[in-house]
């Protein structure tokens, strides 16, 4: 939609579309639709290691469905979520997602090590990918990706999941992007460091009302300890991602414990 504002095209006879890679906030997909014309759009899931995907919504389904899940498991495909011992979970629990069937790679290049860590075979011989990411599988099958399970923060003994902060964070009409991730805290072990973008013609929040948005919904406990901003003429000038577009977390990770001990005014620590 940049590139349409930068030529000043119009294009809003869009059929149908695919949305995959990361959550689309509901703003998002609202602009999006009013933009493109859609009638419909489908959510994806999948990973590079289990090309093209495994999860899928429907043109049937709600907008809500949509909003919260990846859909359904398509066809010739298995999913679990199990914990950290590979037991399977009851329905509607929240543990590690894993796939089957024909869309698993053979393995990763020449690393056999990686490989066996992520592709083990049950008790059956049955091969599985544990695709890394936290997700609940509810009753009629719709699967919920609640993050990925080394990004959650360990706050006090406490875990904390950076999804449920970014989603909050995106309702706040100032901003455009938020990526959440833990950095290193004496007193807690980890600490909520928030990197923030703002939208085009909006002033940035205090440091303070960014920290009472998130604790109004979420507690205390939840509240970015750290905000760091995100864009021409910030310590960050953009997300750090990768080829397909997904923000990299570990090297923002860095780059805050490298703001926290060299810049600390380009931040907010409460």
């Amino acid at each position: 939609m940049k590139h349409m504002d930068q030529i000043n095209a119009k294009i809003d006879t869009v059929r149908t579309g695919i949305a995959a890679g990361t959550k689309v906030p509901p703003a998002l997909l609202e602009e999006v639709q009013r933009r493109l014309g859609y009638k419909h759009i489908a959510i994806t899931y999948g990973m590079t290691e289990t090309s093209p995907a495994s999860f899928m919504t429907e043109t049937t389904d709600t907008l809500e469905q949509k909003l919260e899940t990846v859909g359904r498991v398509l066809p010739h495909v298995k999913a679990k979520v199990v914990d950290g011992d590979h037991r399977i979970l009851p329905v509607g629990a929240r543990g590690e997602l894993c796939v089957s069937g024909y869309l698993l790679q053979r393995g990763y290049f020449k690393n056999p090590d990686k490989t066996a860590e992520v592709m083990i075979r049950d008790e059956n011989g049955v091969l599985w990918m544990h695709t890394g990411d936290e997700a609940v599988i509810d009753e009629h099958g719709y699967c919920r990706i609640t993050g990925r399970i080394k990004d959650i923060i360990i706050r006090g003994g406490e875990n904390i999941y950076p999804l449920e902060i970014e989603e909050r964070l995106l309702q706040h009409p100032s901003l455009a992007n938020a990526s959440v991730v833990g950095l290193k805290d004496e007193r807690y072990g980890e600490a909520v460091a928030a990197f923030l973008h703002i939208r085009p013609g909006h002033e940035k929040p205090p440091h303070q009302e960014i920290r009472a948005w998130v604790q109004q919904d979420l507690g205390r406990h939840k509240a970015p300890q750290h905000v760091i901003w995100i864009g021409s003429g910030e310590p960050v000038e953009e997300y750090p991602v990768t080829g397909s577009g997904k923000i990299r977390k570990d090297i923002l990770r860095d780059m805050g414990h490298e703001l926290i001990g060299n810049t600390q005014p380009a931040m907010a620590k409460l």
